[in-house]
C-alpha cells in the first residue's frame, strides 16, 4: 500500500531549475528592485490575459487596497461582496474607511449569487466586488449588467483565479479593476506578490502613484515642469507597495508555464470528480458551462450526517498527512466584524457552505499515487 514520503497539501508552489536560474540572475544584475523586471513581469501578465495595463504590487491585499483607491472609493462608500473569502477582501475595503455589505453565495460553486446582488445596493454602494472562489469564475455578465443599471464599478477579486476563462476569455479584462494574488498556493507564485489589471489609462496612473509612495518623475505628469532630469513630486498620499524584480523575475518564469500548471490542476479536479462522483458521503464541484476553473481549490462539500463529522474527518486525514483546509470562515463571523455590527445568520448559505466545506490537495506536481492515496484514505474514512 502506498504511503506518502511527504507531506500532501491543499496546495503548494512547483519550483523548478529554470525558476531558480532566473532569480539566480536578478542577484547578480545590478538590479534587485525597481530595476527592468518589474516592468517585464508587468507587460508579460497583459499579453497573458490581454489586458490593456498591468501594475504588479508587494502582496494580493495590497493590489485589492490600490484598485479599491485607484476606483476612487472613499469614506462613507459601500462595496457589495461575498463572505467567501479571505478577510483582505473586505479590510483592503476598511481601509479606506468603506463598508463591505455581504451577499449570499450560490450553493453549488460558493461564489456570490448574482440574485442577491440588487438588494444589496444602496445609495452609497460604488462597486460589486465579486470574488472566483477556488477559480470557478463568477457569470460576470450578469454582474456586470446589474452594475451598468445602477452605474457602479465592477472590482474583481481574482486572487484564485490567473488562468481561469469566462466564456473563452482569460480573466483579466472583463471588468474596471481585477486583482490577482501570486501567493505560493496559488496557481503561479512570486513567493508574495500581486497585480491589478485594468483598461483605463487614469486608473492605471493612480495605481502607480499609490505603489510608489505618491510619487512621480513622468514628466507629463509632474506640476512643476521647469526642473532637471532629478525631479519628482509627491501629488497624492500613496505607500510603499513595490514588487522586487526578484520577485518579478521568478514571475516571468512561472509565468510561461501557467496553463501547463493549470492543466494538471484540472486533470486532479477530474479525477475526483469521477473517483468520488455520487458518493453519498460527499460532493465535488463541477464548472458551470461558460467556465473554466483554474482550480485554485477544490471545495468538497460534505454532506448529511458527515457534515457532523467534519472535524473528526479533518483531523485524521492530516494524521495520515494529508494536509486539506478550510475556506473559509465567513468575512463577517470574525470577531474584529461583529465588532462592526455584523452577525450571524446574515448569509445563511455562506455558513452552511463553510460548515461542509473540506479543501482537497490540489497543486502542480501533485503525483498520481498521491491523488489516488487522497481518495481511498477520504473512502475509508467516510466508510467508517
Amino acid at each position: 500500500m502506498f504511503s506518502p514520503n511527504r507531506l500532501i497539501p491543499y496546495s503548494r508552489q512547483l519550483i523548478e531549475e529554470d525558476d531558480i536560474q532566473a532569480v539566480v540572475e536578478v542577484l547578480r544584475s545590478d538590479f534587485l528592485t525597481q530595476g527592468p523586471k518589474v516592468k517585464e513581469f508587468e507587460g508579460r501578465l497583459a499579453e497573458y490575459t490581454g489586458a490593456r495595463y498591468a501594475v504588479a504590487f508587494a502582496n494580493g491585499t495590497a493590489a485589492l487596497h490600490a484598485a479599491y483607491f485607484a476606483a476612487g472609493l472613499t469614506g462613507g462608500d459601500e462595496i457589495v461582496t461575498s463572505p467567501i473569502t479571505f478577510a483582505a477582501t473586505a479590510n483592503a475595503a476598511l481601509y479606506l474607511e468603506v463598508r463591505p455589505v455581504f451577499v449570499d453565495v450560490e450553493p453549488d460553486t460558493g461564489n456570490i449569487n448574482p440574485d442577491l446582488i440588487e438588494s444589496a445596493i444602496t445609495e452609497r454602494t460604488r462597486a460589486i466586488v465579486p470574488i472566483h472562489y477556488s477559480g470557478h469564475p463568477v457569470d460576470i455578465d450578469r454582474i456586470r449588467e446589474i452594475a451598468a443599471r445602477h452605474k457602479l464599478l465592477v472590482i474583481e477579486d481574482a486572487a484564485h483565479a490567473i488562468g481561469a476563462s469566462y466564456k473563452g476569455k482569460k480573466i483579466g479584462t472583463h471588468s474596471d479593476l481585477i486583482t490577482f494574488s501570486f501567493h505560493p498556493v496559488k496557481p503561479i507564485t512570486t513567493g508574495e506578490g500581486g497585480a491589478v489589471l485594468t483598461g483605463s489609462g487614469e486608473y492605471y496612473e493612480r495605481l502607480l502613484l499609490f505603489r510608489e509612495h505618491g510619487i512621480t518623475r513622468s514628466p507629463s505628469l509632474l506640476q512643476n515642469k521647469n526642473e532637471g532630469e532629478w525631479f519628482y513630486e509627491m501629488q497624492i498620499l500613496g505607500y510603499n507597495l513595490r514588487i522586487t524584480d526578484i520577485q518579478c523575475a521568478l514571475g516571468i518564469s512561472q509565468l510561461k508555464k501557467i496553463d501547463r500548471f493549470i492543466e494538471e490542476r484540472r486533470k486532479i479536479a477530474s479525477y475526483y470528480q469521477e473517483a468520488l462522483g455520487g458518493h453519498e458521503a460527499i460532493e465535488i464541484p463541477h464548472e458551470k458551462d461558460y467556465a473554466h476553473s483554474s482550480w485554485h481549490l477544490v471545495p468538497a462539500r460534505l454532506k448529511g450526517r458527515w457534515i457532523q463529522r467534519r472535524r473528526e474527518i479533518f483531523s485524521r486525514l492530516r494524521a495520515e498527512k494529508i494536509r486539506v483546509q478550510v475556506h473559509y470562515i465567513p468575512v463577517y463571523l470574525h470577531p474584529f466584524y461583529r465588532r462592526l455590527g455584523y452577525h450571524e445568520g446574515m448569509c445563511p448559505m455562506a455558513e452552511a457552505f463553510y460548515r461542509s466545506e473540506l479543501s482537497l490537495p490540489v497543486f502542480a506536481g501533485m503525483r498520481p499515487e498521491e491523488t489516488e492515496y487522497v481518495v481511498g484514505t477520504l473512502k475509508r474514512l467516510l466508510a467508517q
